[in-house]
C-alpha cells in the first residue's frame, strides 16, 4: 500500500484532507432546495464508493505485504475492526448533528462551537494515544486555529446584526464537538499494536459504519427534522439524478480528504494528533468558499472585514505551527 516516507508527501496529504474536508459541503448548496437528509443518503454512498476505489488501487501497490488492502482485513484484530466501524458510526451521528445545528443556529454558532470543541478533544486524546510531533507548536497552533474560528463567529454574528440564538442551537453544537472530538480517536487505536489495521482498511470498515447507523440515525432525522416538515423514501426516489450526482460527488470528495488524513496519521512521522489537528483546518476552508465564491459577507461593514482579515492570519500562523510540529 502507498504511505508517504517523506513528510512533505504526508503534508500534502494533510493539506489535501484539510481542502477536501472544507470543500465537499458546496455539492449541498449546489443541489439547491433538495433537503440535506435527502442530500445525504448520496453522500453516504458516495463515502463508501470512495473507501473501495481507493482501497483496490493505492492500498493494494504491494497485493504481497501483509497491509495490503484485502490481507489486512484477513489477519486485523476483531477488536480493531469494531473500533474502526464504531468510529464511523459516531462520526455520522456528529455530522448529522452538525447539520441539524446549522439549521437552527447557523454557521456562526454551530462551526465555531462543534468544531473548535471537536479540535481541541481530538487533539488531545489523539495526542495521548499517538504521543508525536512537538506539544508546544502542535497545541500553540490548535489555539491559534480556535482563536481564528471565534473571529469567524464574530464576523458571522456582526453580519447577522448579533441575532439571539436559541439553547437548541448551542447544545446540538456541543453535542456535535463532542461526536467530532471522540470519533478520530477510536481511528487512531486501529493503527497501532498487533492485528492492527491499515489506513486503507481502516477507511472502509470505517465507511461501512457510516452506512450502517445512517439507516436509524438518518430516518430518524427524516421522521422528525430540527427544521421544515418530515420527508420520506419517495421523496429521496423522486429526485433528480443530476441530484443524486451531487451527493454522491460530495461522499467522494470528503472520502478522499478522510482516506488522505488517515494515510498521513499512519506515516512514521506524523501521528493522529498533528494529522487530525490540520485536517480540521477545514473550517476556515469553507468560510473562504463562504467569503470569495459564496459572497455570503457581500456588503460587510468594515468591522467585519478586518475581522474577517484577522481570522485569516491567525488561521494560517496556526496552520503554519501545526505543520512544523513533526519537524521540531
Amino acid at each position: 500500500m502507498f504511505i508517504p516516507q517523506v513528510y512533505a508527501v504526508a503534508l500534502a496529504l494533510m493539506v489535501l484532507s484539510m481542502l477536501s474536508w472544507g470543500s465537499w459541503a458546496n455539492t449541498q448548496k449546489l443541489a439547491r432546495n433538495w433537503r440535506f437528509e435527502l442530500f445525504y443518503w448520496d453522500y453516504v454512498w458516495g463515502i463508501l464508493l470512495c473507501s473501495i476505489l481507493i482501497g483496490v488501487t493505492f492500498g493494494r501497490t504491494d497485493p504481497s505485504s501483509a497491509d495490503s488492502f484485502f490481507r489486512n482485513f484477513q489477519t486485523a484484530s476483531v477488536s480493531n475492526l469494531v473500533y474502526a466501524f464504531v468510529g464511523g458510526a459516531v462520526f455520522n451521528l456528529a455530522n448529522l448533528l452538525l447539520v441539524a445545528a446549522i439549521a437552527v443556529a447557523g454557521l456562526a454558532v454551530a462551526f465555531p462551537i462543534g468544531i473548535g470543541l471537536a479540535l481541541v478533544i481530538g487533539s488531545v486524546l489523539n495526542y495521548i494515544i499517538t504521543p508525536k510531533g512537538n506539544p508546544l507548536l502542535l497545541f500553540g497552533g490548535i489555539g491559534l486555529v480556535c482563536i481564528a474560528i471565534l473571529l469567524d463567529a464574530l464576523a458571522y454574528r456582526k453580519l447577522s446584526g448579533n441575532v439571539q440564538v436559541s439553547t437548541k442551537g448551542i447544545v446540538l453544537s456541543l453535542l456535535c464537538g463532542v461526536g467530532m472530538g471522540l470519533f478520530y480517536p477510536f481511528v487512531a487505536k486501529t493503527l497501532k499494536g498487533d492485528g492492527h489495521l491499515g489506513p486503507y482498511t481502516v477507511a472502509w470498515v470505517f465507511a461501512l459504519g457510516v452506512l450502517v447507523s445512517n439507516f436509524p440515525l438518518n430516518y430518524a432525522f427524516m421522521r422528525r427534522p430540527v427544521n421544515g416538515p418530515p420527508v420520506a423514501f419517495r421523496d429521496y426516489f423522486a429526485g433528480t439524478g443530476r441530484l443524486h450526482l451531487w451527493g454522491v460527488l460530495g461522499g467522494l470528495i470528503w472520502g478522499v480528504g478522510t482516506i488522505s488524513n488517515f494515510v498521513a496519521s499512519y506515516a512514521q512521522m506524523v501521528g493522529p494528533a498533528t494529522s487530525y489537528a490540520l485536517g480540521q483546518g477545514a473550517t476556515m476552508v469553507s468560510a473562504i468558499w463562504g467569503v470569495f465564491v459564496w459572497k455570503e459577507f457581500r456588503g460587510a461593514g468594515s468591522q467585519v472585514k478586518r475581522l474577517l482579515a484577522l481570522m485569516f492570519v491567525f488561521f494560517v500562523l496556526g496552520l503554519v505551527s501545526v505543520a512544523l510540529a513533526p519537524v521540531f
